[in-house]
């Protein structure tokens, strides 16, 4: 039996707690032990550190992540860094500079340039780093996508994704960067479409992929209209188009301005067939002919099972990681351009926004009315919301010569955002 993998954590709260736990979960099994981790407030973190057994012979507490890899770098297989969008370049720089591959939360950034830097800085390493888009991997896409690249539903035509997560309005104050375009001159765009839902949107590109059976769809023209409702810095709501080299449109309608229970659904339409899949509910295959044939989806548990696959690589039993940083080029350049093609971020109409009270948890939440057609429009008809008085202006197609302008086009929606808008007034 090979020795366990040796593991190093940057952060102890937010997700960084899900990896511990996993982490310990497969200490247990003997596949990785963790040799360090560290956090500005360890102190903060006093019980999960009993839960996580960071006492125990070997571990060592840091409060800061330079220490830590200054410290233990000889000692460690990689480096895990489950922390805010904005640092995950500087963390995995630090790492690789020890010759250390990284497990990057996703997205591993949301700026196309600094990917590009962070792919260069990858490629020294003796083995790549994974970005944890945690669905890719699943037995039925898996298989799935071979069916799709065997031909067996015809040509790929189209592609769709649609999802009401639901946030709370203090979700939004959960920490300084939370809804920020950008936070002490460092760029975030925490997002719906960049930051919880991104997981589903680089699945949309993955069935998109026409190479291999891990390959994602590249692009050549996007176009995207961004709005709020929130009293936020960045955006709450997407709607964004894309066309791939490969000749499918995509459709991407996500938003965290809804209340009530979540749903999410990637669809992709085939010249014989249309695929539906919602994780962790349903994969069904509706065919032309009428057959409808559907397809089990086992319990997954993606973040283990992501440290499983990444274990696997790292010891050469597999010959890439999931997700690499240049797979991630797709996914980034498409968050990208929607911001660069839509310009400005639209305030929704107030007389739009309600506010409502749920019992259960006691959060307050917004929602926009008649947010669910707009997305059924949209993604079935290609009908934007500009069109239906969201009181935006279209947004203008775009292609990856247009990335140039993002950096320009963010400072200017940073200038546009201030002061933030107000929240609505309506109570239901």
């Amino acid at each position: 039996m090979k020795p366990p993998l040796r593991i190093g954590i940057i952060g102890m709260g937010g997700f960084a707690g899900a990896h511990h736990d996993t982490v310990r979960k497969l200490e247990d099994r003997g596949v990785m032990r963790l040799v360090c981790t560290c956090d500005p407030e360890p102190a903060r973190f006093q019980a999960l550190q009993q839960h996580w057994q960071l006492g125990a012979p070997g571990v060592r507490v840091f409060g800061d992540y330079r220490e830590m890899l200054e410290a233990c770098h000889a000692d460690l297989d990689m480096v895990v860094i489950p922390t805010p969008i904005q640092l995950h370049a500087e963390m995995h720089a630090a790492a690789a500079s020890y010759g250390l591959p990284s497990y990057l939360e996703k997205p591993p950034t949301l700026d196309y340039a600094e990917l590009d830097r962070m792919i260069q800085r990858d490629a020294t390493l003796r083995r790549a780093s994974l970005v944890g888009f945690n669905f890719i991997i699943e037995p039925t896409r898996l298989s799935l996508k071979e069916r799709v690249l065997a031909g067996e539903f015809g040509a790929v035509r189209g592609a769709t994704l649609t999802a009401l997560w639901p946030r709370p309005v203090d979700y939004f104050r959960r920490a300084p960067w939370a809804g920020r375009l950008e936070i002490e001159g460092r760029m975030v765009l925490d997002s719906c479409l960049g930051n919880a839902l991104a997981h589903f949107v680089h699945n949309l590109l993955f069935w998109a992929g026409r190479g291999d059976l891990m390959s994602w769809a590249q692009l050549t023209a996007v176009r995207g209209e961004l709005y709020r409702a929130h009293s936020i810095q960045g955006a709450d709501t997407f709607f964004v188009e894309a066309d791939t080299t490969g000749g499918v449109n995509m459709r991407v309608a996500v938003s965290h301005a809804c209340a009530n229970s979540a749903s999410q659904a990637e669809v992709v339409i085939c010249e014989q067939a249309t695929i539906r899949y919602v994780i962790g509910q349903t994969a069904e295959i509706r065919w032309c002919d009428g057959r409808i044939e559907r397809l089990p989806l086992d319990p997954f548990d993606p973040l283990l099972e992501n440290h499983l696959e990444y274990a696997r690589y790292l010891r050469g039993s597999n010959s890439r990681p999931a997700t690499t940083l240049t797979d991630s080029r797709p996914f980034v350049a498409l968050h990208d351009l929607a911001y660069v093609s839509s310009g400005r971020i639209t305030q929704i109409p107030p007389d739009r926004v309600s506010q409502s009270r749920d019992d259960k948890d006691q959060k307050d939440y917004l929602s926009v009315a008649g947010l669910q057609i707009a997305q059924d429009a949209f993604v079935q008809h290609g009908i934007w919301p500009s069109t239906n008085g969201w009181g935006a202006t279209p947004g203008e197609v775009v292609g990856s010569g247009d990335l140039s302008r993002f950096h320009d086009v963010i400072r200017q929606m940073v200038a546009d955002a201030t002061p933030p808008a107000p929240e609505p007034t309506s109570q239901t």
